[in-house]
């Protein structure tokens, strides 16, 4: 007999409410929850197809041990007992620093498993904690550091009748500005109502679509146009001065730098027209709400950190922040209350380059953590500090980590590498132990996580306070050996014999916790308590209008900071690059600049092995517009090969007439080791191997350059298709 059950999806970070049909105890259906009243009864292909994900042919069900190169079927206790072992092995021999953890995009929607995974590397005493973020979007919190963040917090989409998208699409990628639940029908109504929306973006995307303005860019001249805008918000004096007066510094700083970003030399430099740009500026700032927002893709290219500061810039140059007296959308519900102030917050005194340091690179601790681009050198890099052993959660390095030949030689080095996938992964195939955990649906889910994303950057995070459990849903499949990810931990502290804390608590190391018990822990000192969210199947939002935004404090003397010395210097170095069709790139001629995009049927290197989410093909296209298709004498679905200047991959071409000419656009966490480069019509290419982590580098966070790559194209030899 049937029987439905509400859950929360967590094949991404979106979280969305849904109901799932339970028959015979397996998952056979979802949809989206109509009564979950953040998300609308919203849900995306990817979801409907979680039923498929768990019951995968492909998904691995029991721990794997590689024995002589091969992986073999190892009990989940015999395995965590080899573990402990080796890693106490080479901690006695190496010290902690020679274990690091890479937490990666899969294991933010299971708090449990990354609050015990770094109560695990503080207890063996580990400074080498990397995350995905330290390689996808490290300028947010650093932009952050260097402009100040605001204590009430950004306007809210809500109510905006301005806003600007830079580099962002959020109805595919849920992530960018647009509130990522239900993000179609949020941006509909506020279109609706009359928002005037902007995109920057090289490719007409369906946020571009539906846009009033979109400048096409040349890619990677996010900070050149940002620049520009702000030029013309101060020459034509469209900015907020009394709010620049009271709470602001650094405006002649800032006017001095972009001085020279006249519309003129921008239209030139960027590819846009003059007149549209003046019109976007004017539009933008002449409304009274609103936000600009970046998404991953200018993060990932050239000054990252730059564009998201001057994105902070443009939204305090219009004053695009709560003031006192108005509603706190969001004082948390999950997690302690927020009452924010109408002030600034003081700037850490320093933002880069304390704590642990890096052996490369003159890299060191950051306001993002440690970067994960320079892992693999501390793989590779024999000597004192050398790490030994890498336990990967929630992540596939070999498809993700930028550089990846270098990544390959790093996998291949290690004395010790554990991951934690569900399926046989590229990372899987190379890892000394593969431990699999549950899924979604086979165990408890909270919304916490995207209540602590407000901290990362802002206008992220749920728009009001919401909050949503869900219990286990279903059992694992039948004969199956799973791990959550917090058990893995616990499991190897208590062979260990070390004491784990979670959030100031220490964790009981005999008698064994449950996940709720976690949850508990987590959850200490919330705004709403946990038992209270479990009363509400359905999600609930915990709204209390009584909290608003607070005056400012009579003895505040902190200022958000628009003329930030280091950003301005960089700013400098922009205007010092040759105005051509490849800024920077003079001497090797490069034909294209290849960009990363996202793809609604998969999520990062997730989905790929789901027949309904691959219907179309399971590779990542080369995706070009028509006329540089024709003009390179190539045909939709020619094999390419896509070379920069560090090194080349093969690429399917496919015509795309939303890209902008000079452009290759293509999803990043693709492929596999380079043995299996000729079976790209099943696995796609990655595209982060075209990256040189030693080049072209944020020397503050270590990111390198992985979008807006100089590329050249060749076809190959065509019979590659007709395997």
């Amino acid at each position: 007999m049937a029987e439905t059950q509400t859950a929360i999806c967590r094949f991404c970070h979106s979280f969305c409410g849904i109901k799932v049909t339970v028959q015979d105890g397996k998952a056979v259906k979802v949809v989206g929850d109509k009564d979950n009243p953040m998300y609308f009864g919203y849900t995306c292909v990817k979801g409907r197809q979680l039923p498929q994900q768990h019951y995968n042919p492909e998904r691995v069900l029991r721990p794997q041990r590689k024995v002589s190169g091969v992986h073999e079927t190892v009990n989940s206790e015999a395995a965590l007992d080899d573990i402990a072992a080796r890693l106490t092995e080479l901690i006695a021999k190496h010290g902690p620093r020679s274990v690091a953890l890479y937490t990666a995009t899969y294991s933010f929607p299971y708090p449990a498993g990354s609050a015990i995974a770094g109560a695990f590397m503080q207890a063996i005493g580990s400074p080498m904690k990397f995350s995905s973020g330290s390689i996808d979007q490290p300028g947010k919190p650093m932009a952050i550091a260097f402009h100040g963040r605001w204590s009430a917090g950004p306007q809210p989409f809500a109510d905006s009748d301005t806003w600007m998208l830079v580099g962002a699409n959020p109805v595919v990628s849920k992530w960018g500005g647009i509130p990522q639940y239900n993000p179609a029908k949020r941006l509909h109504d506020a279109l609706r109502r009359g928002m005037k929306l902007i995109v920057i973006d090289p490719r007409k995307t369906e946020c571009a679509e539906k846009a009033h303005f979109h400048l096409q860019c040349k890619p990677g001249e996010d900070p050149t146009i940002l620049a520009g805008l702000a030029h013309i918000i101060i020459e034509e004096g469209l900015y907020d001065r009394e709010f620049l007066e009271s709470d602001v510094e650094g405006f002649e700083a800032l006017k001095q730098a972009v001085a020279p970003f006249t519309p003129n030399y921008v239209s030139k430099r960027a590819d846009v027209p003059e007149e549209l740009l003046i019109e976007a500026a004017r539009v933008y700032a002449s409304g009274k709400r609103g936000m600009t927002t970046a998404g991953t893709g200018p993060n990932m290219a050239p000054r990252g950190t730059l564009t998201e500061y001057m994105v902070l810039v443009i939204n305090t140059l219009c004053g695009r922040w709560l003031r006192e007296g108005e509603k706190m959308p969001n004082p948390f519900v999950l997690i302690p209350e927020r009452r924010g102030k109408a002030q600034a917050e003081p700037r850490p005194q320093q933002a880069w380059g304390y704590g642990e340091k890096l052996r490369v690179r003159d890299l060191g601790e950051n306001v993002s953590g440690l970067t994960a681009a320079a892992l693999a050198d501390e793989i590779l890099l024999d000597g004192e500090g050398q790490v030994k052993a890498l336990i990967s959660v929630g992540g596939n390095p070999m498809a993700a980590w930028p550089d990846q030949l270098k990544t390959y030689e790093a996998m291949k080095k290690l004395e010790l590498n554990v991951t934690l996938d569900i399926k046989m992964s590229a990372t899987a195939k190379m890892a000394d132990y593969v431990i699999p955990p549950r899924l979604g649906l086979e165990a408890p889910a909270m919304s916490q996580p995207n209540e602590f994303i407000w901290f990362y950057g802002f206008s992220t995070g749920y728009p009001e306070p919401y909050a949503m459990y869900q219990p286990k849903i279903v059992d694992p499949p039948a004969g199956s050996d799973l791990v959550e990810e917090w058990e893995f931990f616990y499991g190897i502290a208590q062979r260990m014999g070390l004491q784990l804390r979670v959030n100031g608590q220490d964790l009981d190391m005999v008698n064994k916790p449950s996940t709720d018990d976690i949850f508990e822990m987590l959850c200490k000192g919330s705004r709403i308590p946990l038992s209270e969210v479990k009363k509400y199947p359905h999600g609930h939002i915990f709204d209390d209008p009584t909290i608003l935004v607070l005056p400012k404090d009579e003895d505040c003397a902190e200022k958000l900071d628009i003329g930030n010395v280091h950003m301005m210097e960089e700013l400098a170095q922009v205007m010092t690059e040759p105005v051509t069709d490849h800024a920077g790139y003079t001497a090797v001629h490069f034909t294209h600049r290849l960009v990363s995009r996202r793809m609604n049927d998969v999520y990062n290197s997730s989905g790929r092995d789901i027949p309904a989410l691959v219907r179309n093909h399971s590779y990542n296209p080369a995706f070009m517009n028509p006329g540089d298709i024709a003009a390179l004498g190539l045909n939709p679905g020619d094999v390419v090969k896509i070379s920069s200047d560090h090194a080349s991959i093969l690429g399917i071409i496919e015509e795309a007439p939303d890209v902008r000419p000079g452009v290759i656009s293509m999803a990043h966490s693709f492929g596999d080791a380079p043995e299996f480069d000729k079976q790209v019509f099943f696995i796609g290419s990655n595209t982060g191997r075209l990256t040189n982590v030693e080049k072209d580098y944020d020397p503050r966070t270590g990111m390198p350059r992985m979008s807006a790559i100089p590329v050249n194209l060749t076809r190959v030899d065509q019979s590659i298709a007709a395997q």
